[in-house]
């Protein structure tokens, strides 16, 4: 079980949070080796310093005759590290002997330098100089760590010079001894500098790999976020590690701001993941089911789930499972909708291969209709008149969804003043449709230019004037109206009076093949809701109420919102009633 803490911390897909130890990979840190390295030489110098005070304080302690020169010059040395230690911050020394190599490496030659002329043969200080060479050697460049070294070198020999005439019987092996030495140091600062400068590249790799792997950690982490699929990592027992959002909407619909980790036991309705996910790991293999989730008091959830095993990163390490959620009712949507999209396509070109012989039917209709005098029979040509028109009427639309996938936009022709073109198209179809049709325009777009073919804007109102007209409750008349919503967009409204939709007919409302009616193709909202789109623009349908003789009237109400390809006014005047 975990804790309500745990239940509650978001995890990061990729991050140690939640994981086995197993899993966790080690983190490099944001101080660089060469600061590192640098505090630790610091750290170094105080604790000789230490000691060599130390050692001149026992021997003061123990009777011996103690040079208070010497023992001042070892405080200040410990000062003067210590200061550096505490103030200085990581600056390695440079190509040549600048002065940050005065104040840490020249400084430590000088001192032990003077420690070792001093005491002569009593004690012996040429390990000491082996701090100065390695530190030049790992925080400078190969040319100062060879010249650290001879400077050493050569006070080593000179030392053994001065001793020599003091004790000429040990000149040999005091010149050997030196020799040897410098010999060391040269070797010593040399392999140092080559190891130094691999430990450089090294973490130079390292943080470019580490800068890498974020950004791709990143780009996966939005990726997942962003999958329509859900993505659950379960552990063998039976934890959830990870979820991304589609995942904890499908499973947690009680629980929208549930997160990783938390166990899927912990609720009665997860019981068939949790089952699933110790199947995957007693099989060891690739699983792909139907699951159904149901919580109390919510409606059931139809998923298809597919798991995988992930592979162990280390030796002992287990495996997880990783499951993959998709919604049955949305797949099956998908396929509804690319059988649809066949059927249409399959539909245009039968009314293409249609389109001639009845052309040829109704010209010979009218053709017999001219040789005959019965009235019966001309009733006959008359329906035969009326049915091939209302199929031609039927190919026209079933074409029109063909033609209008291939619509091209952003031509100069696709620019018209919004006010002048729907004025115009209504005293057009005021005159095709031959009736009394009270029109109430009210157009104040101004001259705002809205971004639409005028061919296509004429088929979208014309189609929705005619089932205005068709549906109307004609109690009012049909309003249609223009403005400026936003800085940059313009609205049309076509609203008639009539009783609302049913919810199962508003909600097919734009998709093809639907109609409420069993004479109509189905077609004519869903080629506007198309030509909108291929446009750019906003069709909709809301029931709204509108006053009318003193009192306020339903209607049903379409709006297309427009983007306008500029504007030069907003001001408008409202249209009088037109009637034909």
């Amino acid at each position: 079980m975990t804790s309500a803490h745990e239940a509650e911390a978001p995890s990061s897909w990729f991050g140690d949070h939640g994981l086995p130890p197993a899993y966790r990979m080690p983190a490099i840190t944001g101080e660089a080796a060469s600061g590192r390295l640098w505090h630790g030489f610091m750290t170094a110098r105080v604790m000789i310093a230490l000691v060599l005070l130390v050692l001149q304080a026992s021997a003061y302690l123990l009777g011996q005759a103690v040079s208070f020169w010497l023992m001042g010059l070892c405080t200040l040395y410990l000062v003067t590290t210590l200061g550096v230690r505490l103030l200085a911050s990581p600056q390695a020394p440079g190509q040549t002997f600048d002065p940050q190599w005065v104040a840490t490496i020249g400084v430590d030659v000088a001192v032990f330098s003077v420690l070792h002329f001093l005491h002569g043969g009593n004690i012996n200080y040429t390990p000491l100089f082996a701090l100065p060479v390695l530190m030049a050697a790992v925080l400078g460049s190969l040319p100062l760590a060879l010249g650290t070294t001879a400077a050493v070198t050569l006070l080593l020999l000179t030392d053994a010079w001065w001793m020599s005439l003091r004790a000429p019987a040990e000149t040999t092996s005091r010149f050997l001894q030196a020799g040897l030495t410098g010999s060391g140091l040269f070797i010593v600062a040399f392999l140092t500098n080559q190891l130094a400068i691999r430990l450089s590249r090294e973490e130079e790799t390292a943080r470019r790999n580490e800068r890498e792997a974020r950004i791709q950690t990143l780009v996966n982490e939005l990726v997942i976020e962003s999958l329509t699929d859900g993505v659950l990592v379960i552990d063998h027992d039976n934890v959830v590690r990870a979820a991304n959002p589609s995942a904890r909407q499908m499973v947690g619909r009680e629980y929208p701001t549930r997160y990783a980790p938390f166990l899927l036991e912990s609720e009665p309705g997860w019981q068939p993941l949790a089952e699933l996910a110790r199947m995957t790991f007693a099989q060891g293999g690739t699983q792909t089911t139907e699951i159904d989730l149901h919580h109390p008091g919510l409606p059931r959830c139809c998923l298809q789930v597919r798991t995988r095993l992930t592979a162990t990163l280390t030796d002992g390490a287990e495996s997880l499972c990783v499951m993959f959620l998709q919604d049955r009712r949305e797949m099956e949507a998908r396929v509804r909708t690319e059988k649809l999209a066949a059927m249409g396509r399959m539909s245009a070109a039968v009314a293409h291969e249609i389109r001639n012989p009845l052309a040829a039917i109704a010209q010979a209709n009218a053709l017999l209709d001219e040789e005959l005098t019965d009235t019966t029979q001309k009733r006959l040509t008359l329906m035969v008149q009326q049915n091939t028109q209302r199929l031609a009427q039927i190919v026209d639309e079933i074409l029109d969804i063909a033609r209008v996938e291939h619509l091209g936009t952003g031509s100069a022709g696709n620019r018209l003043v919004l006010d002048e073109a729907v004025q115009t198209m209504c005293s057009d179809w005021l005159k095709q449709v031959g009736n009394k049709t009270p029109l109430s325009l009210a157009l104040a777009a101004g001259t705002g230019v809205a971004w639409f073919a005028a061919d296509h804007l004429r088929r979208v109102l014309v189609n929705l004037l005619d089932n205005a007209r068709r549906y109307s409750g004609h109690a009012a008349p049909i309003h249609i109206s223009t403005s400026m919503i936003h800085p940059g967009q313009l609205m049309l409204r076509v609203w008639s009076d009539g009783p609302p939709l049913e919810q199962a007919v508003e909600r097919h409302l734009f998709e093809p093949f639907f109609s409420s009616e069993s004479r109509s193709s189905g077609l004519g909202l869903y080629i506007c809701s198309e030509l909108c789109e291929r446009h750019g623009a906003v069709i909709a349908y809301e029931r709204t109420s509108r006053a009318h003789q003193g009192r306020d009237i339903g209607g049903n109400e379409f709006s297309v919102i427009f983007n306008m390809a500029g504007t030069h006014g907003t001001t408008g005047t409202a249209a009088p009633l037109l009637t034909h």
